[in-house]
């Protein structure tokens, strides 16, 4: 039998916790016999001193037996989900998950809620006249052999050591410790029952991750305790220093989701689409489908409403719009050379298109839209963002984000884009 005290001490004195100890541990916090205050102890601990591939697949494994573990076993076809650790525009699931459903693959897509700067898809759906996230097991899997794709929330019973861990490294100053991060994540994709997962781990500014060296220890983490439980697992590490698309919100993204559906859509957004599209078709074995034609075709498009219908949302239906909106010109002739995801981001929250606490409410129709991309030539006095919210009073704050956070160089000034896709893991 273990104790709290027992294992905080032989974390903090960079022992290696026993397969024993982190059982009993999680187990322990999940029915309440750790409290808070030990697990707070704990989480510091590993965050100052790290652990090695055996105590975090333990700890990921612990975390996976506190709850439920979905079986899509018995469907028709093979499964494939995809995890993004959050951006600015990050709307690449709306568009991603009816695709690779047209293509021949089942997505059960569990999603979240936005909280700071990163938008939810889960907020974004709801923009959507009478969709609905909750879905019971038995819902989600006639959806999946129906139309082929789900996005919804996890329901309850899924990793909850995961819900109450991840509240209080919120609020314990732990939340960056690489080992919790990585178990956070794949504990719930495990659980989810996947049979091959694709990780977007964003590097920048307008990431969690802010340097390539430590996006790319997060995303060979969890690419090992994915492949450690059978889930084949390849993580792309991508730029998020730039918003992907045109708009960061919750119905403009939607809007911009649907045109990509339509063929169009930003250059950007089609490009991060398809490469993790075909990252896993390849997963689940699915090699002679191009996901290019299939998006062209408008296969895609259908089983997007069809996705959007099983749900109870009406996909033809008008969408939010913002009650008020604030015109940024560009300051002067010339081209712009740098957005900053971050500015964006917190200009979208600052407007209401996020929450500063989970459970509060977001503005369906605000957001940002900016009309120029980095390499884009921009004219004095042009749009250059629209700000959008019910509450004007929300404007100053928004404009105060967006404070020096783009550069507009003079006309003919040389543009090389960073790559969007940085590097392949797995």
């Amino acid at each position: 039998m273990h104790d709290a005290v027992e294992v905080i001490l032989a974390k903090r004195d960079r022992a290696e916790l026993s397969d024993s100890q982190i059982d009993w541990v999680i187990d322990a916090y999940t029915r309440g016999e750790v409290d808070d205050a030990q697990m707070s102890a704990l989480a510091m601990a590993i965050l100052l001193n790290g652990m090695d591939r055996r105590e975090i697949a333990r700890w990921t494994a612990a975390m996976i037996a506190s709850g439920e573990r979905m079986d899509f076993s018995t469907l028709s076809r093979p499964t494939a989900d995809k995890h993004s650790t959050g951006g600015v525009g990050d709307k690449i699931t709306l568009p991603l998950a009816p695709l690779v459903a047209a293509c021949g693959v089942a997505v059960p897509q569990l999603s979240g809620r936005g909280l700071g700067h990163t938008g939810g898809t889960l907020d974004k759906l709801e923009s959507i006249p009478g969709w609905r996230a909750a879905l019971s097991n038995d819902e989600m899997f006639a959806q999946l052999e129906s139309v082929g794709a789900v996005i919804c929330a996890a329901g309850d019973g899924l990793a909850p050591a995961d819900k109450k861990l991840y509240a209080l490294r919120d609020v314990t100053g732990t939340v960056e410790a690489i080992p919790l991060i990585a178990s956070s994540i794949m504990s719930k994709k495990i659980a989810e029952g996947t049979g091959s997962l694709v990780l977007d781990v964003k590097v920048g500014t307008g990431a969690f991750m802010k340097s390539v060296e430590s996006a790319r220890e997060l995303a060979a983490t969890m690419v090992g305790l994915g492949q450690d439980a059978g889930v084949h697992t390849v993580a792309l590490l991508t730029d998020m220093s730039t918003p992907l698309g045109l708009t960061a919100g919750n119905a403009i993204e939607v809007a911009e989701s649907v045109e990509v559906l339509a063929g169009g859509g930003p250059a950007d957004v089609v490009e991060l689409t398809l490469a993790l599209a075909r990252e896993m078709l390849a997963g689940a074995g699915v090699t002679d489908v191009d996901p290019a034609e299939v998006l062209a075709s408008g296969r895609a498009m259908d089983t997007w409403k069809a996705m959007v219908r099983a749900q109870d949302g009406d996909p033809d239906a008008d969408l939010p719009v913002a009650h008020e909106s604030h015109v940024v010109t560009a300051p002067a002739t010339g081209v712009l050379t740098r957005l900053d995801a971050m500015a964006v981001g917190m200009a979208a929250w600052r407007l209401g298109a996020g929450r500063a606490k989970a459970g509060a409410s977001v503005q369906a129709g605000a957001g940002v839209v900016w009309h120029a991309r980095p390499g884009d030539a921009v004219t004095e006095g042009a749009p250059l963002f629209t700000l959008l919210t019910d509450e004007p009073d929300r404007f100053e704050r928004a404009l105060d984000s967006l404070e020096g956070g783009y550069d507009v160089a003079a006309a003919g000034t040389a543009y090389t884009p960073d790559p969007l896709v940085i590097d392949r893991i797995g």
